[in-house]
């Protein structure tokens, strides 16, 4: 008979891991069984981390299951943003929006991308910091990356966008530089070319949890840069267009 899962005891040692700046292998870890699993184990994860920001990330499972994870530490760069720099830690250029309405769950008729984008108060340009307490984040486990945040680890808030950037952010000139080296230089890229469709597919989710998706909540879109690593401490200056991000990466 196999162990009953615990997603506290998940939650606990995800944790601890990430407090020492540690990573172990999938095959260590108890798994959950389900995506209801992962996210009690997320829900204990973030009450030890303290969470108390109202800014979240989504993305889809490989089933294309729409999941989210709260962003934390978050900061905004207008305050002098600073966070905590790991080993292995990856950075993504990304594009937040704002909600000004609510999104309740739906039953029936399916969100449009319009009504979604009428739900939006606010762009701004973000970039979001990643690193999981699992080895190989969520390609061997995707629930498991899921109980762990997803993998954020720390999320800075830059200057606000015209809205219409959810419509033209594909395309855009975007420059990165860390510690004074260029990281990246090319077009911003969103993976699934419209930076709102994990956002929309979220929306129309009927499992996601009645609190979700309220006005004033802050939600992060999906790289448009991939996934780089910052292989040291440093500066970083992101150039999207003609608005500008800086804040620094710095041993905790």
């Amino acid at each position: 008979m196999t162990e009953a899962f615990d997603p506290r005891a998940l939650a606990a040692r995800l944790h601890s891991l990430r407090q020492a700046g540690r990573q172990e292998e999938t095959g260590t870890f108890p798994l959950p069984v389900d995506l209801h699993q992962a996210m009690e184990a997320q829900n204990f994860l973030a009450a030890a981390d303290g969470i108390s920001s109202n800014a979240w990330k989504v993305t889809v499972s490989p089933q294309g299951q729409a999941v989210t994870a709260p962003l934390h530490p978050y900061a905004e760069a207008a305050s002098g943003a600073d966070i905590p720099w790991y080993p292995g830690m990856k950075f993504e250029t990304e594009i937040a929006v704002r909600l000004g309405q609510d999104l309740p769950i739906r039953t029936g008729t399916a969100y449009s991308r319009a009504e979604v984008v009428e739900a939006i108060s606010a762009a701004h340009l973000g970039a979001e910091l990643l690193v999981s307490a699992v080895m190989e984040s969520g390609s061997i486990s995707f629930l498991l990356f899921t109980s762990d945040r997803l993998g954020n680890s720390g999320y800075v808030l830059g200057p606000k966008l015209d809205k219409s950037v959810v419509d033209t952010a594909g395309g855009t000139p975007l420059k990165v530089t860390h510690a004074g080296r260029t990281i990246y230089d090319g077009p911003a890229q969103h993976p699934k070319g419209d930076v709102l469709t994990w956002l929309v597919n979220y929306a129309n989710d009927g499992l996601r949890p009645e609190t979700s998706l309220k006005a004033g909540a802050l939600i992060t879109t999906g790289t448009l840069s991939g996934a780089i690593e910052l292989t040291e401490p440093g500066e970083i200056d992101i150039l999207l267009g003609d608005s500008q991000l800086r804040f620094a990466v710095s041993k905790p």
